[in-house]
């Protein structure tokens, strides 16, 4: 007999922003049939919320209890707005806030993760309890229990044996249809909590189908689809119907924000289809990426802002060769920073890189003892796969080009922020 089919879905930030986005929500469950695995995101902005706590807390700066407050009564209103009254989930902030009474530990992303993990928490506890009475088959999974990963915290990466022997314990679908848990997050074996990268949720809904032998996995989102571009950076944004995986890697590695780097290889290898919808109009067809999707071949505008432009050159005048490049890589690994690219002459090495101001100086320094080096701070990659001479014009005229890069299907710009 045939094991019944399960579908994961994903639900971001913006789906659950709101009293009435979590409705809406709702709304779009109960259309659901079959067994369900429900992924969702800390709500709204409470990512970037629990980051600037947390920056505060480790500074030993009292903000961090003003942000706490914001926090709490940003969720507060959404409580009471479901519920009636908004104490519901007191104790769960009265535990996060005797959590910040601790002093912090020196290791930042180990602290990051233990920290930034309460929105996920309360947001899917929150979520799961109104599904609960206009549902009632619905079931609350702390995904630390089952999801293990390594200990590279903030950019932890899925044990996946470990957790193929837990997560069908655990989501069995015996006693419940509808699971609803976490994305972002995991634990160790010692079950200290880890992210799975910014965004990460879209890589958990990839894992737990692939653990689970799901059918499909859908990413709801507040845009139509997949689209070429930003629609609000260029208006005249269009709507994909479908992409291939190799095109979404593609994508994903260039920066492109609608799916995270990691979700596609899980669903590649058991050729799992991804779809992306709208959560705003659920009727539209959104995009399919798949095995067997065409790609449509037209430009795809990518904007990667808040970049740092280094150029380094060698202090005794030599050529750039395999010991300067392996220098350079090997400071970049030490702080674990992804170079967005890299381009090369006889004397010099230039890299674009996310700016990441914890370690900004850190890195600046470690370079400065082999390199003479020269930056450009709060600049803008831009990456044109498919381009042509329209699409390259459309970004660059009018625009101060730091560094262009070409390859047969890809255009790559380190562009000015403010021209």
């Amino acid at each position: 007999m045939a094991l019944p089919k399960i579908n994961v879905h994903k639900f971001g930030g913006a789906s659950v922003s709101s009293a009435d986005a979590v409705r809406h929500m709702a709304t779009i469950v109960k259309s659901f049939e079959g067994n369900i695995v429900i992924v969702v995101s800390a709500m709204g902005k409470t990512t970037n919320a629990l980051e600037r706590l947390l920056h505060a807390w480790m500074n030993n700066s009292p903000d961090y209890l003003l942000i706490f407050k914001e926090i709490q009564d940003y969720h507060h209103t959404i409580i009471k707005s479901l519920f009636g009254h908004e104490k519901l989930f007191d104790d769960d902030f009265e535990a996060f806030k005797s959590l910040l009474k601790e002093e912090p530990s020196l290791d930042f992303n180990f602290e990051y993760d233990k920290i930034v993990s309460f929105g996920e928490l309360i947001s899917t506890k929150i979520v799961a309890k109104y599904l609960q009475q206009t549902i009632s088959d619905v079931e609350w999974v702390d995904i630390r229990h089952c999801l293990k990963t390594d200990t590279i915290f903030r950019e932890a990466s899925v044990d996946w044996e470990l957790s193929a022997s837990l997560i069908p314990k655990t989501i069995n679908f015996k006693k419940h249809r509808i699971f609803l848990t976490q994305g972002f997050i995991g634990s160790t074996i010692r079950n200290h909590t880890t992210t799975l990268g910014r965004e990460g949720s879209d890589y958990t809904a990839a894992a737990l189908a692939w653990l689970l032998d799901a059918s499909s996995v859908t990413v709801w989102k507040d845009v139509p689809g997949i689209m070429n571009a930003d629609p609000k950076w260029l208006p005249e944004a269009v709507t994909l119907k479908e992409l291939s995986y190799a095109e979404a890697v593609e994508l994903t590695y260039y920066g492109a924000k609608v799916i995270h780097p990691k979700t596609l290889r899980p669903l590649q290898q058991k050729n799992i289809p991804l779809f992306v919808r709208s959560f705003v109009n659920p009727a539209l067809q959104g995009t399919v990426i798949g095995e067997n999707a065409l790609d449509q071949g037209i430009p795809f505008f990518i904007r990667k802002e808040n970049q740092i432009l280094i150029t380094l050159y060698p202090q005794d005048f030599s050529f750039i060769a395999y010991d300067n490049i392996q220098t350079i890589h090997e400071v970049f690994n030490k702080y674990r920073l992804k170079i967005n690219l890299i381009q090369m002459s006889a004397l010099s090495y230039s890299v674009c890189f996310d700016n990441k101001p914890e370690i900004w100086i850190s890195l600046k320094n470690s370079l400065s003892k082999a390199f003479r080096l020269k930056y450009n701070e709060n600049v803008e990659l831009v990456t044109i796969r498919h381009y042509n001479d329209d699409s390259i014009a459309k970004i660059i005229s009018n625009t101060k080009v730091f560094l262009e890069q070409r390859t047969r299907v890809t255009a790559q710009f380190v562009v000015s922020l403010n021209n």
